[in-house]
């Protein structure tokens, strides 16, 4: 049984990652109710929480259907984690969850995100900090390192677990990667069985089909998978891999109305959420992804991210259901 705090995962959870842009309660409702075990927020900058600013406050919203939940902070200033952590924790979520892995020039470059990896005494006392500001368990999503001539994963592990870490998600590729080449798990499984680490560890990385999943689970050893670019408009990804490591047999591709009726549901949330201008405009980016192997959707598809208004969508989502009616 796998356990941050008091927060009881299961024998081998699967994991949301924390997505700028996609892990929102939309995509989130769906995830967990595909099997997703814990889930997170969007990244939330710091700075943004401690101004109050408007698009740092929405991503503090959770609800009870997707508990439990982390919500994620980064940011390069040890003060200023410091309050993002008190000001998330009363939000009320289960964990609150480091991001010391955003490869992103704008964050990174400035020492936040996988920024800090340059510097392991500060990514140490930060860590200790938020552990001291807050009651709720700590967890750190971070990388391997900044290149290939700084991994020192391990150190980074014992360096956070003896910051009063409760879990650790490791991507297995350095900041300069980016999301390019092969994530190299081998690292992650030096880190999980290193004698010196008993928190859980967390590997995430290329899992992009549920044979996969179970491949590394039992070549690596982890303690669960953190799933990223796999879900993004395939949610059912999480019980995938759940069904076939029970019975070592694969589920069914989810057909056409079944897509549609996932679709429906996150743009209407989306929009209920974010305003219906804003939920259309953000569900453009989903079509491709929902629709991804369904034979003759290429006409809709086109029509779908140039679609004005709710109605137009529901419209053309009718026609596709339709279209492969029997």
């Amino acid at each position: 049984m796998v356990q941050i705090g008091d927060i009881q995962l299961g024998e081998f959870p699967l994991l949301l990652a924390p997505m700028e842009d996609v892990s929102d309660p939309p995509f989130r409702a769906l995830c967990k109710e595909k099997g997703a075990d814990l889930m997170y927020t969007e990244f939330i900058a710091a700075e943004g929480l401690i101004r109050d600013a408007a698009k740092s406050v929405q991503k503090l919203d959770i609800y009870d259907y997707e508990r439990p939940i982390g919500i994620q902070i980064y940011g390069e200033k040890i003060e200023s984690m410091r309050e993002a952590a008190a000001i998330a924790e009363a939000a009320n979520p289960a964990l609150i969850d480091i991001n010391y892995g955003c490869p992103v020039k704008k964050i990174a470059c400035r020492g936040a995100g996988a920024g800090i990896l340059l510097d392991l005494p500060k990514m140490q006392a930060m860590a200790a900090e938020i552990v001291k500001r807050v009651a709720l368990p700590v967890t750190v999503k971070t990388r391997l390192g900044w290149d290939e001539s700084t991994i020192k994963i391990i150190e980074v592990a014992q360096r956070l677990q003896d910051a009063g870490v409760q879990a650790l998600t490791i991507h297995g590729r350095t900041r300069q990667q980016m999301y390019k080449g092969e994530a190299n798990w081998e690292h992650i499984a030096a880190v999980k069985n290193h004698p010196s680490i008993h928190i859980p560890i967390f590997g995430n990385g290329d899992i992009t089909t549920p044979q996969k999943a179970q491949e590394y689970r039992n070549k690596y050893g982890v303690d669960g998978i953190m799933i990223g670019r796999a879900s993004i408009g395939y949610p059912w990804i999480f019980q995938e891999i759940k069904h076939f490591m029970k019975t070592g047999t694969p589920l069914p591709a989810p057909g056409p109305h079944e897509r549609i009726a996932v679709i429906k549901r996150h743009l209407e949330h989306a929009s209920q959420w974010k305003g219906e201008r804003t939920g259309l405009l953000e569900m453009r980016g989903y079509y491709t992804k929902y629709f991804k192997g369904i034979e003759g959707i290429k006409q809709f598809r086109t029509r779908l991210v140039t679609a004005a208004t709710l109605e137009e969508v529901h419209e053309i989502l009718a026609e596709i259901s339709h279209t492969f009616a029997g």
